[in-house]
């Protein structure tokens, strides 16, 4: 019997992402839960944020596990391991499927499932009804101990979903001294810990865009540092919907390097290479001579075979076309 795992992952909106195979596999045209075949000495968590990373390049948080289910196919047999995830990804790229949607869960039996999926979307719209709420929030004062910093660490070390990252988001609007931790805690060794800090200053940008510009430089700064990708892409995300204008010229300079580096990169995730174009764009819209130099980066992964590079690379070339020549910038980067 074949292990698999299969992640049911949730938008901020409460809809399911489901995906459909393509012709040539097992299953042509059916419509699943993303996921995969476990590895050799690999765990069932480490194997659905593998295969997460690999088909769709999003970040997720695992929420919670629903009952297995085993089917026989009859040229095979797996035990499908699911699990409730969510994520802060606006969109999956696409590298192995042809196609994705969100639904809710009252729609997801209106899909052409495989077999085994179907269990799991009953399994879940039985458990989709309201969610708890997160309590009152953290009021850690900035004079405190550092039992609070250990108290914080392990709250947000063991975030299970998008709603209590909302509420620690809250909690750090409310109070700097969160914020700042937050902040610490996203370049610390302990890679989850860092990964779900800097997840939820995404969620902290998103409500409240003014919080994060006087941490943006030491941000920017430390990106060529990082070695911990799942940070490196909450904080290209962060940059990605920044107002480019309001970081310094020096700040510009490190992110055209940064972002021109990963795209050349044969190393860099999908979704790295998704946020610095985003970000390239944005600072051609300011420095005009940087739209060839894109224009050409973005050509050349045209043929890396990733649909969801391709379409994005698509939408960015479409942008540069329709770019607006700004005669009163003059600007140049040195």
């Amino acid at each position: 019997m074949i292990s698999v795992t299969c992640a049911v992952i949730r938008n901020e909106d409460d809809e399911v992402l489901v995906v459909q195979r393509g012709e040539a596999t097992d299953h042509p045209f059916k419509w699943e839960f993303p996921g995969g075949k476990l590895a050799d000495n690999e765990t069932e968590e480490e194997c659905i944020i593998r295969e997460v990373t690999e088909e769709l390049s999003m970040e997720i948080v695992i929420c919670g596990r629903l009952p297995e289910v085993e089917h026989d196919y009859g040229r095979k047999q797996i035990r499908l391991i699911p699990f409730i995830c969510d994520t802060l990804s606006e969109l999956p790229f696409l590298s192995e499927h042809l196609a994705f949607r969100w639904l809710v869960a009252a729609e997801l039996m209106t899909v052409d499932f495989s077999e085994a999926d179907i269990s799991v979307a009953k399994s879940y719209m039985e458990l989709s009804g309201p969610e708890k709420e997160c309590g009152a929030k953290i009021t850690t004062d900035p004079d405190q101990s550092s039992t609070d910093d250990i108290d914080l660490q392990t709250l947000v070390n063991n975030l299970m979903g998008m709603k209590e990252a909302e509420w620690v988001a809250v909690s750090a609007a409310e109070n700097p001294a969160i914020f700042n931790k937050l902040i610490g805690f996203s370049f610390s060794s302990d890679k989850k810990l860092a990964f779900h800090s800097s997840w939820t200053l995404t969620k902290v940008c998103d409500k409240y865009p003014d919080m994060i510009f006087p941490a943006l430089p030491g941000i920017i700064e430390a990106l060529d540092k990082l070695d911990n990708e799942s940070v490196q892409r909450s904080f290209l995300r962060i940059i990605s919907l920044t107002e480019m204008d309001r970081i310094s010229q020096k700040h510009h300079g490190i992110l055209v390097d940064h972002c021109f580096r990963a795209l050349r990169s044969g190393f860099s995730a999908i979704a790295i290479k998704a946020y610095s174009m985003e970000i390239l764009y944005r600072l051609a819209l300011i420095y005009p001579e940087l739209a060839n130099e894109l224009s050409a980066s973005v050509n050349l992964l045209q043929g890396e075979g990733s649909a969801g590079i391709v379409a994005r690379g698509r939408m960015i070339m479409k942008k540069l076309a329709e770019m607006p020549i700004n005669p009163k910038s003059s600007q140049q980067l040195s």
